[in-house]
């Protein structure tokens, strides 16, 4: 297994009736499935995380509640934690907004195959949420709490005096890409091992999943809602993360990328970050929504369409700004226009190779020779509030080696994926930006300001000098 470790670094600014830490450093591991050691290999990883970016897109489409959970090697970014002194690895997502691991006894259906990074949490000692608490209405999309006891088995005078504490909130549905769960909330405590000491957290609230359809591991959510990670740390209204370049071959081990929750806006070096609003969908609130203006390609501009640039009433549009995603989405109409101007500036210099195309699930690829490279045309994505992101050419166009007539050659792929056509009817985003594309930038979500910035960054030089803080 070919794995990087990351870090997370929590920048303390207020917790009541908890020891002081300047720092609080906690792993999170990107992690490959299997070492590969062949051209096929690397090839069927890449084909996975092509097919996943593409599930887990149409599955924001068309959310129950939604939790849409990084399914494929090359995608992921766990995170270790503590549940009553029970280390855990969870999946970081910022396209969900609540934490749920597997808990004893535990069912998972279709999961050969799949990652299994804990053994199932055994729930002694974590109370269960009462129907009528704000938790429990959040895991029910904000359901009433007098239903949510009636469902509970309160009897009416229960009810009416609002008095159901002994009744446990029901267990819920989630739904995401590949396969969904059925979960009930409790409550833990919550370690975070530092350098110093153990960080605490009493009554962190958590999903407990005792069956689940193909995902037999867990979540982190840091979407912003009250059930995620971040709200329940309670660490300021800012999180980011910078997360280094890596690629899809084997045995890459990268240096620490920081995740930084509460820095304050005076820590930022101003100047440096373009910031484009959060756009608010009255459907999904629990996405991270920004408007696309247009994408770049080769210095040409092409307009992006309504719904890529803002949300309609009906929660219809916008950009998903997600960190469990792998390769941006991108609705058909807006990809066939970025993929035609790709095209007509590499086919000056370069081949094309549709065989791999077929075997990654990406495209346009091109063969290539490494001085060459040079002449891959360059991509800006255009948000709102004038906030342009000009893309390092690993972001876009990822290169790796094919076997041709006995020989070996270099292959690039367009990184940008093909969502297909949008139906006029129902609400979710029209397009997703992927956690690859978003590798050796720091990442800002300023929930405070409603707005995500970004600033191009080499992500190991930031993490030393945080550490070094």
């Amino acid at each position: 297994m070919a794995s990087s470790t990351l870090y997370i670094l929590f920048t303390i600014i207020s917790l009541q009736s908890l020891p002081i830490y300047s720092h609080l450093f906690l792993p999170l591991t990107h992690t490959l499935s299997k070492t590969l050691t062949t051209q096929t290999q690397t090839h069927h990883l890449l084909k996975t995380s092509s097919t996943h970016s593409t599930a887990r897109f149409h599955r924001h489409r068309n959310p129950h509640r939604q939790i849409s959970l990084p399914l494929s090697s090359g995608s992921d970014y766990t995170l270790s934690l503590s549940i009553n002194s029970q280390s855990l690895n969870l999946y970081m997502d910022t396209g969900s907004d609540l934490v749920w691991f597997p808990c004893e006894p535990f069912e998972c259906i279709l999961c050969e195959g799949k990652p299994n990074l804990n053994p199932p949490l055994i729930p002694h000692s974590t109370p269960f949420i009462p129907c009528n608490s704000p938790a429990c209405s959040a895991a029910h999309s904000s359901k009433s709490p007098s239903d949510l006891c009636a469902i509970a088995g309160c009897p009416l005078e229960i009810i009416e005096t609002s008095d159901c504490y002994s009744h446990r909130c029901p267990p819920f549905y989630y739904a995401y890409g590949d396969g969904s769960l059925i979960a009930g909330l409790r409550q833990a405590n919550l370690s975070i091992p530092t350098s110093k000491s153990d960080f605490q957290l009493h009554n962190f609230t958590f999903g407990c999943a005792h069956s689940a359809l193909a995902e037999p591991v867990g979540v982190a959510g840091f979407g912003p809602g009250l059930l995620s990670l971040p709200a329940q740390l309670a660490i300021g209204t800012q999180f980011s993360y910078c997360l280094i370049s890596h690629s899809f071959d084997a045995g890459l081990l990268h240096r620490p990328s920081p995740l930084i929750l509460g820095r304050s806006s005076d820590e930022l070096i101003h100047g440096e970050f373009v910031y484009t609003p959060m756009l608010h969908n009255p459907k999904y609130p629990y996405f991270y929504c920004v408007g696309l203006e247009g994408i770049s390609v080769g210095g040409k501009i092409l307009p992006a369409m309504k719904n890529l640039r803002r949300v309609s009433k009906d929660g219809n549009g916008g950009v998903v700004v997600d960190s469990g995603t792998t390769f941006t989405m991108l609705p058909a109409e807006m990809y066939e226009k970025v993929a035609e101007e790709f095209d007509l500036g590499m086919r000056v210099n370069h081949e094309r190779a549709t065989e791999v195309e077929a075997e990654t699930g990406l495209g346009p690829c091109y063969y290539y020779e490494e001085e060459k490279v040079t002449k891959v045309p360059k991509v800006v994505f255009h948000f709102g509030g004038n906030a342009s992101v000009v893309l390092p050419r690993r972001n876009y166009f990822l290169g790796f080696k094919r076997e041709v007539g006995g020989q070996n050659r270099k292959v690039g792929c367009l990184l940008l994926m093909n969502a297909g056509e949008l139906p006029d009817s129902g609400g979710g985003p029209a397009a997703t930006l992927g956690n690859f594309q978003q590798q050796g930038f720091e990442v800002v979500y300023d929930l405070g300001k409603r707005r995500v910035g970004f600033s191009r960054r080499q992500c190991a030089t930031l993490w030393d000098s945080l550490s070094r803080g």
